[in-house]
């Protein structure tokens, strides 16, 4: 007997748009506030509407309540759960199949927190990244508050958490897939090296980074050079400064 599908609630309006707009049909509704009425929200319900979701009037309290968290925007959708991402290994064949270039790859060792998880899913999918991996038993999954602050990318991105992380980033050198991490007291900077091939970059949680085994399995350790008085950048602003190192880096390298 197949069991039911599972059910989520996303919430905010870039989450729930990027929903409606990649995978309609598995939006079962969504739910507003009703005393809001300004012109986000008419083409919010104009989208919802297009894409033949039924829209149901709310309040501020009520949403609250549904999604557990007051910070909704005013806006929340009853979703089934979208069929689980492909491994790394399927996406990476894709990636080469579809001639897509170089593979780009974020890993993060230890990130516990929702919000960086989901600022980093964002900027992974704004840099161009093919994929984010993470260890299952050392890092968040994706949840509504993740899915909220990626802004849909958490739909867009795939999110990979694997059993064995030092094994996983084996496989990536076997592909000859540079894995390269960062660290604080790396002698080489981030600017110093070529990120225009295959490449796996790694991050570890602020302040206590890459676990031993993470960084020993890397191929090469930089650091971000930091000019002024702090000593180290939030995960997912780190994150930023590398993946857009890499793709100027691609770009350059396409361009001449």
């Amino acid at each position: 007997m197949n069991k039911p599908a599972a059910r989520h609630v996303l919430f905010g309006f870039h989450a729930v748009t990027v929903r409606l707009k990649t995978a309609p049909e598995s939006v079962e509704e969504v739910h507003v506030d009703a005393t809001r009425r300004d012109a986000r929200m008419r083409q919010f319900r104009e989208r919802a509407a297009a894409a033949g979701v039924r829209v149901v009037d709310s309040d501020a309290t009520r949403l609250g309540q549904l999604v557990g968290n007051p910070r909704h925007q005013g806006v929340a959708a009853r979703c089934s759960a979208l069929a689980p991402r492909h491994s790394l290994d399927e996406v990476l064949d894709d990636v080469q199949a579809a001639g897509e270039g170089a593979p780009l790859v974020l890993v993060l060792d230890g990130v516990t927190d929702p919000h960086n998880l989901g600022a980093c899913l964002r900027v992974a999918d704004g840099a161009g990244a093919h994929a984010v991996v993470a260890p299952k038993d050392h890092a968040v999954g994706l949840n509504a508050t993740v899915a909220k602050v990626a802004s849909g990318a958490a739909e867009t991105v795939p999110y990979l958490m694997v059993t064995n992380l030092a094994r996983t980033l084996g496989e990536l050198k076997e592909r000859d897939i540079r894995v390269i991490g960062t660290s604080d007291d790396a002698e080489a900077t981030l600017y110093d090296i070529d990120l225009s091939g295959p490449v796996a970059l790694v991050l570890g949680a602020e302040g206590a980074g890459m676990r031993q085994l993470t960084r020993k399995t890397c191929d090469q350790l930089v650091r971000i050079p930091m000019a002024g008085a702090v000593e180290s950048l939030n995960v997912s602003v780190a994150a930023g400064v590398c993946l857009y190192e890499a793709a100027r880096q691609r770009r350059a390298r396409s361009a001449g």
